[in-house]
Parts: C-alpha cells; sequence; structure tokens
C-alpha cells in the first residue's frame, strides 16, 4: 500500500461543506489518470476514463469526514461548536482539534473534571453541548485568526499496527484510496465501458453531493465504496458482527437506507469468486451510504457497493485491514473490467 498517500488523504481537512483542501489534493493525484475532470457545482468531483461505448459505470466515495463547525466564542476564548455528521459525545474527550479559520488553531476538547462532578454527573452519558474547546488563547487573540462558521476537524496521526491501519476519518478516505488506486490501474488497463470515478461532497450530513449525479452522468450502473462497521471484538454476539477484519471486502446487501440491486449483488459476489478475491456478506441493520441516493436519483440506475470493514468507526481511532483493502481495489478493477459481460437480464 501507498501508506503516504493514505496518510495525507486522512491528515488533509474537509468537513461536510468545507472539502476544498481535500478536493485540490485529489484533483492533482488523479488528473493524470483520466480523460476529463470537473467540479460540478455542489463540489463533486468527477473524472472520467472513456471506455468502447458498452454502457457507464459509476464509483463513489464520499471525501467528507465528519467534523464541527465554530457556533460561539466567549469572552474567555473558549469555542462552543455545532456537529458536523454523527457523534458519540463520549468519543470527544480527551481530543485535540484544528480550527481551520484565516489561520490553523489547534484546540482540545475540554469538560468539567471528574473533580467537581457530582455523583449523578459521573454516571450520566456526556452530551455534545457539555463540551466545548479550549485553544489557550484569549478571545482578542482568537477573533484575530478564527470566525463563526470555522469549520473543525479532528487531530490524529496514521499509524500501521502490524497488517492494520489506525486513523482518523478512514471513514471515508481509505474509500477514496481505493478509487484513486482504481484510477491508476485502468489507465493502461483495456476497458470496454465508460467510468466515471466521482468524489463525492457531504455524504455525513445527509448523502447530498450524490443526490445529483444519476441526473448528471446518467449511468447504467453504479458501484459506492464506503467503509462498513467491523465489530469483531470482544462483547459482541454473533449476529451482530456486520463483517470482520481480515475477512475480505464486504459485498452490500443492504442498509437502513438502501436495499442492493439484486443484480449487481450476484454479479459483485460472482467476479469476486471467479477471481479468487475474498468477500464477506454486509447487512447493516443502521446507517447509510451515497448508495442508496444514487439508487433513487433523478435518473437512477443498477446500484450496489463494497464496503471497508472498519473497527471503532466515527472515532480517531478507526481501523482497517491492509488485505480487505487489496481485495476491494481488485474487485472494482476486475468489475469495471468485466461489467459490459455479464447478462443483466436476469
Amino acid at each position: 500500500m501507498n501508506i503516504e498517500l493514505l496518510k495525507d488523504l486522512c491528515r488533509i481537512a474537509g468537513a461536510p461543506g468545507f472539502e476544498s483542501s481535500i478536493r485540490k489534493y485529489i484533483y492533482q493525484e488523479i488528473k493524470n489518470y483520466c480523460d476529463e475532470i470537473k467540479i460540478d457545482s455542489l463540489g463533486n468531483l468527477i473524472a472520467h476514463k472513456r471506455g468502447k461505448g458498452a454502457g457507464t459505470v459509476l464509483y463513489t466515495a464520499h471525501m467528507d469526514e465528519i467534523g464541527f463547525i465554530v457556533q460561539h466564542i466567549d469572552e474567555e476564548g473558549f469555542i462552543r461548536f455545532l456537529p458536523l455528521g454523527g457523534f458519540d459525545p463520549k468519543t470527544l474527550t480527551a481530543q485535540r482539534v484544528i480550527i481551520h479559520g484565516h489561520e490553523e488553531v489547534l484546540g482540545v476538547m475540554g469538560t468539567k473534571p471528574i473533580h467537581l462532578m457530582t455523583s449523578e454527573e459521573r454516571n450520566k452519558v456526556p452530551l455534545i453541548k457539555d463540551y466545548f474547546i479550549d485553544t489557550g488563547l484569549s478571545k482578542e487573540d482568537l477573533i484575530s485568526k478564527i470566525s463563526i462558521g470555522d469549520s473543525i476537524t479532528r487531530e490524529r496521526d496514521l499509524v500501521q499496527m502490524g497488517k492494520c491501519i489506525n486513523a482518523k476519518s478512514l471513514d471515508n478516505r481509505i474509500s477514496v484510496y481505493v478509487l484513486i488506486e482504481l484510477l491508476k490501474s485502468l489507465k493502461d488497463t483495456s476497458h470496454e465501458s465508460d467510468v466515471y470515478a466521482v468524489f463525492t461532497v457531504q455524504e455525513e450530513v445527509g448523502l447530498r453531493g450524490a443526490k445529483t449525479l444519476t441526473s448528471q452522468l446518467r449511468p447504467d450502473y453504479a458501484i459506492n465504496i464506503d467503509t462498513t462497521i467491523a465489530f469483531d471484538v470482544p462483547g459482541s454476539q454473533t449476529h451482530e458482527v456486520i463483517t470482520r477484519l481480515g475477512s475480505g471486502v464486504g459485498i452490500k446487501i443492504m442498509d437502513s437506507a438502501v436495499i442492493c440491486d439484486y443484480r449487481m449483488i450476484a454479479f459483485l459476489k460472482q467476479t469476486a469468486e471467479a477471481y479468487n478475491i475474498n468477500w464477506q456478506a454486509e447487512l447493516l441493520p443502521a446507517g447509510g451510504t451515497d448508495t442508496a441516493a444514487i439508487q433513487t436519483g433523478g435518473y437512477g440506475c443498477i446500484s450496489g457497493a463494497v464496503s471497508i470493514p472498519t473497527r471503532h468507526i466515527h472515532q480517531v481511532i478507526e481501523m482497517v485491514h491492509e488485505d480487505d483493502v487489496e481485495h476491494t481495489i481488485q474487485l472494482c478493477v476486475i468489475a469495471a473490467q468485466n461489467i459490459h459481460l455479464y447478462n443483466w437480464s436476469h
């Protein structure tokens, strides 16, 4: 794996609605591997690799990461914020963040010290409103650097742990990595179908970028790439596991927002088995991805998804397995090469 590329992808800021920095980076990374590239009015980065007229396949991966937005700066210089995306508030304790203003400002998530909590406060589940951001700066210094409405992202380096990778924002930068590698692999590879690789915006706040795509591009087929839960940890019941790290790429059957097209599920399974790619079925009872927005968009198409098993999702310690990532890339590349050969009339 190109770990340095993945480190950059996870490090560069891109909260929902504030994807410009990560979009610029991706643009530079892929511009030599596609025939056309554009940015639509919502901010989606659309790369096109021409085929030979045998239909069109759309691949998507969202480039935004969960984050926050500055709501208020009080007289002492402490920042109150609103979430951009879904957070479990208890995971905010003792975390560093970066406020992206005129300058980048480092801050820490603070809350009431345990020494001063009542017994009732110690035992209650924390809420986002219980936290504030402390930058160590006075209000006067702070407002010269940041403003209300600036985005905030989490601060944490990527590390390797055996064959696992641990970092913030692997949801969904690991899928961005897969989509970049797909474009690189297709540069000198024959594929009959036109391929669109789209890095979408604002997935974490309602699949907003993906909702515009099918009416723009009118694809015949679509494969979304995202992370999914690997609850293969102590305390989980067998039926709660969803996927396991190291057991292969997830082929999505359903989540709370979509039931994937049975033909796409069959195609992906058949392709994985024909090329000895390890895969596992994914049925996710809660949560959704861009797959739903694409399947039911203005034009609609035969839609499915591949998912990268991820532990500790929506935390700064998200974890994926290198083998699962490699199997995901392989399946995406071979699917692009073979999708025109499948009998979609079943």
